[in-house]
């Protein structure tokens, strides 16, 4: 498995993902591992949303826009 090493992480990130570790009961690489997979869950889902905005496609009724599924996922973290 490849290893990933971040020189001159800013203090306070490195507190923030610290502290959120020991909340959840990870380890520090744990919890790291898991913050990059959220991220780019969330990319990949905002370039599906873009893509569909580009189509001129417009969405069934009844289903969430794209602004709502974005307020949706920032409220999850």
């Amino acid at each position: 498995m490849p290893t990933l090493q971040i020189r001159e992480l800013p203090e306070a990130v490195y507190q923030s993902l610290a502290a959120e570790a020991r909340r959840e009961g990870r380890s520090l690489t744990q919890q790291a591992t898991i913050r990059l997979r959220q991220t780019q869950g969330t990319e990949r889902r905002q370039e599906r949303l873009d893509a569909l905005a580009r189509s001129g496609r417009r969405l069934p009724p009844g289903w969430p826009s794209p602004e709502d599924l974005i307020r949706a996922d920032r409220e999850q973290r």
